[in-house]
This record gives C-alpha cells, sequence and structure tokens, in this order.
C-alpha cells in the first residue's frame, strides 16, 4: 500500500503566540514545496481553520477533517482533500476542533492520536507539514509527538524571544516523553523589515543565540503575503513575483538542502 523505500518528513509548524506568520508559512511552504514535485500533505491543526481557507476549501468541503480522524477514527483517506495545486493535498480544520481538547482530555492516548496514523504519512509523502494552533495545548502536543522536526516562525519584534522560550520548554518536554528523536528543523525569522532597525536587532539576537538554527531566509513584511488567503490562494500563486513568494521558494531551497 506504501512505498516502504522511502520515508517522508513531518514537520511541525508551531509558535504558541499568534500573528507571527505561522499559518502563512504552512500554506506556502507547502505549497513551493509541491512544485518542485513533492508530495505534500498539510495537516491544519488550528481550529481557526486558517490554512483550510488559504488553500480553497470551501466550508461545506471540511467534513470529515482533523476531529473526525483524532475522535470518531475515520479513515485516513476520508479526511484527505485534494487542493488546486498539484502534489498537495490537506486534512482540513473545522468548527468542531476548537472543543476537541476537552474530548481528547480524557482518553488514555490523548497526546498520541496523530502518532498512529504516521506510518500513512511518512509513506504516502515526501513532506508532511503541520499547522499548529497557537497555543502550547493538545493539540501542539499530538504535533510534536508524530512530528520528526520543529520549524519556527519568528515575527521580528521585542518580544520574540521570550516567547520562544516558552515553546522550546515544550519541546524539551515532549522529546522527555514522548519522542525523543524530535529536532528543530530551524527557526525562520518573519515579517522582516529591512528599514526597521529593530528588526535587525532581534535578527542579531536570535543568531547570536541559536546560530545556524536559524534559516538564512527572511521572510519580508509584505502586502501580497496578507492580500493572497482572501483569494483562497497562496502568495505563490496569488503572486509568484512577490518579494514574500519569492522568500519561501528560498526557504525551501534551504529546507531541501539540509537533507
Amino acid at each position: 500500500m506504501f512505498n516502504r523505500s522511502k520515508k517522508g518528513r513531518l514537520i511541525a509548524i508551531a509558535n504558541q503566540k499568534g500573528g507571527v506568520g505561522k499559518t502563512t508559512t504552512a500554506i506556502n511552504l507547502s505549497t513551493a514545496m509541491a512544485s518542485v514535485d513533492k508530495k505534500v500533505l498539510l495537516i491544519d491543526l488550528d481550529p481557526q481553520g486558517n490554512a483550510t481557507t488559504g488553500l480553497g476549501i470551501d466550508v461545506k468541503n471540511r467534513n470529515p477533517g482533523v476531529y473526525e480522524l483524532f475522535c470518531e477514527s475515520t479513515a485516513f483517506k476520508k479526511v484527505v482533500r485534494d487542493t488546486i495545486i498539484p502534489g498537495l493535498s490537506i486534512i482540513p480544520s473545522t468548527q468542531d476542533l476548537s472543543a476537541i481538547e476537552l474530548e481528547l482530555v480524557n482518553m488514555t492516548d490523548r497526546a498520541k492520536r496523530l502518532l498512529q496514523y504516521k506510518d500513512k504519512l511518512i509513506y504516502g509523502y515526501d513532506y508532511i507539514f503541520i499547522d499548529c494552533p497557537p497555543s502550547l495545548g493538545l493539540l501542539t502536543v499530538n504535533a510534536l509527538t508524530a512530528a520528526n522536526s520543529v520549524l519556527v516562525p519568528l515575527q521580528c519584534e521585542f518580544f520574540a524571544l521570550e516567547g520562544l522560550t516558552q515553546l522550546l520548554k515544550t519541546v524539551d518536554r515532549v522529546k522527555g516523553g514522548f519522542n525523543k528523536n524530535l529536532i528543530m528543523e530551524g527557526i525562520v525569522l518573519t515579517m522582516y523589515d529591512r528599514r526597521n532597525k529593530l528588526s535587525s536587532e532581534v535578527e542579531n539576537d536570535v543568531r547570536k543565540h541559536f546560530g545556524k538554527g536559524v534559516f538564512e531566509t527572511k521572510i519580508p513584511r509584505n502586502v501580497r503575503l496578507s492580500e493572497a488567503p482572501s483569494h483562497g490562494l497562496p502568495a505563490i500563486l496569488y503572486d509568484l513575483q512577490a518579494p514574500g513568494s519569492q522568500a519561501y521558494i528560498e526557504l525551501v531551497k534551504e529546507i531541501l538542502g539540509k537533507r
């Protein structure tokens, strides 16, 4: 059923702070990876469902989705949707997901609901990106438990490092309790404005602390990245030449170059 000679890679895109470009990164990184002939799956674990919206999945076509996969053990193939991007599929988020943590809390395997599907993921796709919610609850723990690595979008703002510290503590706890092989994929600086002194100061601080753990590619503050979701399109399809789109293409090159 699966190609056992080839394993895909699960990358959780996580940051407990909202508004850092996490979902924008998930959408455009997935699209850029599919554009270089990789078979890609995006799992939308955010109850807000912004990644699902950003890839043009109509509200009427979102059930069954992540909720049914986690709580009702719905067959994996029934929750996967094709997108308009060749090679890119998605498991959509629905409104039901907003209450899922209350249902998971009494399950003995509550941190491993996604892990049980790992074989289907790593042998069915080259890359699986998980768009985590802006919190460090059970959904994020599920993503970290199943993932090979964590990619952290980090907004170039004053409190960036403070929020990152909290996330890294959670990663360490998951490594200690559920997933000893979990590693950092890297930190990507988002909303970077070269005209703003604060952006360069944050960059210097982050690179000082994490060195090569920070991607060379920086995602600029770019209006086209903000406009694209309202059209149900990744920025790469909305405006390929926009600086933000080009930055995500460069980020994919970095990720592939590390393999």
